[in-house]
Order: C-alpha cells, then sequence, then structure tokens
C-alpha cells in the first residue's frame, strides 16, 4: 500500500508535465505586427511643362561707334559708361581739312554756275535769231550742247558739294542709338581712318553703345526634346503654349531668383548641325542693370502644361538598374511595385507622368519597413513623418 500511494505523485507529475508541453506547441511563435506606412493618394493634375537650361545675355541693340572720316582725333566728349542718346555728340575729328574741301567745292560750283549761266545767254540769244537767218544752225546746236555740258557740271559740282558737307559733318561722331557708352578705344591725339583711303587704313573702332533694357537671352533645346514635345502634344498629354505666352525665370550666378520674368520672342526654324539643338531667344527686362552682356545663366522655360500627371513626394520614389518605382498599398492591403516614369520636378515633387494609376495608395514613409507582397497599413502621410522617421534612428545610434 504503501509503493502505491508513493508512485501516485509522480504519476500526476508526470501528466502535468505533458500537458504543458502539448498546450505550447498549440501557440506557436508570436506573430509580427502589421507595419504602418504613410501615403499619399495619386491624384492625376495638369502641372506647368519646364525645361531647365543654361543661356547667355546679349543687349537688345549694340552698335559699333566707328570713324566714318579720316584725321586726327581731337578730344573725347562724352563720359565713358554714361548713358548716352541718338545723336549725341561722342568725339570730335579735326574737320579742318574737311572744311578745306566744302570750301573748295563751293568755289567749283560758283564757277560751274557762271559758265552755265555765260552757256545759258548764248544759247538763248541764238534760239532768238535763227528764224532771222543771222546764226547758222550749226552754231546753235554747238552753243546748247556747251550749255547742257555746263548745266550738267553745275549738277556735278552740287555733288560734289553735298559730299563735302557730309564729310564735314562726320567729323562729330555721334552716337547711333540710345544706350550705355563704353570705354574708349582710340585715344586723343591719334590719326583715325575710315577704311576708304589708298594706305589700306580700317574703319578705327572708337567705342560702342549697348542698349541694356530689355535684355536678351539667347539658350538651345535639343531637337529630340521638340520632337518628344510634338510627339507629347498629339498624344493629348502635352499643351505647349504659344511663342509670346512662353516665360523664362531667370535665377542669377549667385542662386538667387531674378524679380522680371523674359518672354520668349523668337525661335529658330532650323537645327544647329553641330549641336543638334534650335536656337531659342527670350526678351527680358532689365531697368535696374543688373544683367549685363557675356553673363551665363540658369533659366527656367514654362513652354506649356502636362496633362493627367501625378505630383508625388520625393522620398515616395526609389530606383533601382531597372529604373525608378514606387511602392504601393493595394486594395486587399499589401503592398504592390509599380514601376513609374519621372523625370522632372515641379517643386519638392517628381511629376510622374506614367506608371500610376488614380487613387493608388503610395507610399512614402515606412517604405524601409515593407516589402512587394506583404501587408501594410495606410495612413495619410504628413511632411514631417521623413524628418520623425530619420530622427529616430539617429538616436537610437546616440
Amino acid at each position: 500500500m504503501k509503493s502505491t500511494s508513493m508512485r501516485t505523485p509522480v504519476l500526476c507529475l508526470s501528466l502535468l508535465a505533458l500537458a504543458a508541453c502539448g498546450s505550447g506547441k498549440e501557440q506557436g511563435p508570436p506573430q509580427m505586427p502589421v507595419p504602418t506606412v504613410g501615403v499619399v493618394e495619386a491624384h492625376p493634375q495638369n502641372v506647368p511643362l519646364t525645361k531647365d537650361q543654361v543661356g547667355r545675355l546679349s543687349a537688345y541693340r549694340s552698335a559699333d561707334v566707328r570713324a566714318r572720316v579720316s584725321g586726327l582725333l581731337l578730344k573725347r566728349v562724352y563720359k565713358e559708361g554714361s548713358e548716352v542718346k541718338t545723336g549725341q555728340l561722342m568725339f570730335q575729328i579735326d574737320p579742318a581739312p574737311y572744311k578745306a574741301a566744302l570750301d573748295a567745292a563751293l568755289a567749283t560750283l560758283a564757277s560751274a554756275q557762271a559758265t552755265y549761266t555765260n552757256a545759258h545767254v548764248t544759247a538763248e540769244r541764238d534760239r532768238t535769231l535763227i528764224p532771222q537767218g543771222y546764226v547758222s544752225k550749226a552754231q546753235l546746236d554747238a552753243d546748247e550742247a556747251t550749255e547742257r555740258s555746263s548745266a550738267a557740271a553745275v549738277k556735278q559740282a552740287q555733288a560734289n558739294v553735298q559730299t563735302a558737307r557730309v564729310n564735314l559733318s562726320y567729323t562729330n561722331v555721334v552716337s547711333p542709338i540710345d544706350g550705355h557708352s563704353g570705354e574708349q578705344q582710340v585715344t586723343e591725339g591719334a590719326i583715325v581712318g575710315n577704311g576708304t583711303s589708298d594706305a589700306g587704313s580700317s574703319s578705327t573702332l572708337l567705342t560702342t553703345v549697348s542698349q541694356l533694357d530689355p535684355m536678351y537671352v539667347n539658350f538651345t533645346l535639343s531637337a529630340a526634346d521638340l520632337e518628344n514635345l510634338r510627339h507629347a502634344q498629339k498624344a493629348g498629354k502635352v499643351a505647349l503654349a504659344e511663342q509670346d505666352k512662353t516665360t523664362v525665370q531667370i535665377t542669377m550666378p549667385n542662386g538667387t531668383k531674378y524679380d522680371q520674368q523674359g518672354t520668349l520672342d523668337f525661335s529658330d526654324t532650323t537645327v544647329d548641325p553641330t549641336t543638334g539643338a534650335i536656337n531659342l531667344r527670350a526678351l527680358v527686362p532689365n531697368p535696374d542693370r543688373r544683367l549685363l552682356p557675356g553673363m551665363y545663366v540658369t533659366l527656367t522655360a514654362n513652354i506649356g502644361s502636362q496633362n493627367s500627371v501625378f505630383l508625388i513626394p520625393q522620398a515616395a520614389l526609389q530606383r533601382d538598374p531597372s529604373g525608378a518605382f514606387a511602392l504601393v498599398v493595394g486594395q486587399d492591403g499589401k503592398v504592390v511595385q509599380k514601376r513609374v516614369t519621372a523625370d522632372n520636378f515641379n517643386g519638392t515633387s517628381w511629376i510622374v507622368t506614367s506608371g500610376l494609376d488614380a487613387g493608388d495608395q503610395v507610399i512614402v514613409s515606412g517604405v524601409q519597413t515593407v516589402k512587394p507582397g506583404a501587408p501594410a497599413k495606410a495612413s495619410p502621410w504628413q511632411p514631417d513623418q521623413a524628418q520623425a522617421g530619420q530622427a529616430a534612428p539617429a538616436a537610437g545610434k546616440q
């Protein structure tokens, strides 16, 4: 009896142990919670179509001020770097030789006019005497020929006087346009030439005048890009603006935005064979003279609008050797990878032109915690979630 009573507790302990083991196998390992991700809903919309280019500034008008007659440069009248008006005196060339030439031409004209007067009187007298037979027909013909020759000589002398006056006026070198005057290229006392002398002297550059308001900004667009834009326009994906409605925003070399917008005013019809690009030009106001000829600037040309595209935050798009993709929470609550086309920005968002559908829940935050095919819980994304997500791992490292 004693032996039987001792075995009973041992048997009970064994049964309890087996029961405990069986209960553990039924529970299995604990399951991981479904991760929560921040998502944005994809909405199709129309956004501006922009192209970033590098442009070079040039003056609206630029004129070389050159000597139009040869001679000694007496003085400079204008102040270098100042604004000048059309017709304003800038340089003076020694006028003495041209005054003498004008006086000689006037004297020649006076002599020609006297000769003509005598010839005319003689011919007129012969014309009144020829009916009475006092003058022969041959004499009248000779006198009238002399009259015509002397009249032609008067006209030639008058032309020489006009030429002499023009040359004398060229000794006062004036500005051909309104604009900003440049640096003097020759000093007083220099001999300047007009490029017409037998010695072969060239027309001397004295200075330049440039109109700086408005300014031109010249840039290019590749023929391939233009063809793609026209193809997209035919497909209805792009609406190109008319030339005079295409705006240009300039970024200065220091990175600041220029406070005046320009407008496209010229597009070439031929492709440059060396670059494969088309030349474009925009007109930009420059009232404060901040823009200077020769400057290189970055510009953003707004050439139309893109239709039915998606603006997706930068953090939502990832790239691998196959291209760009986004992770989307599907209707069944599982993550789906979608290949997308995104080549341009609008502000801080990618412009996705294909690969997404309206209503897609695109994952922006928490992309590292999910993978395609796995479940995820979608929650509206807030811009500060990305900063919070980056701050937490940093704190853990400390």
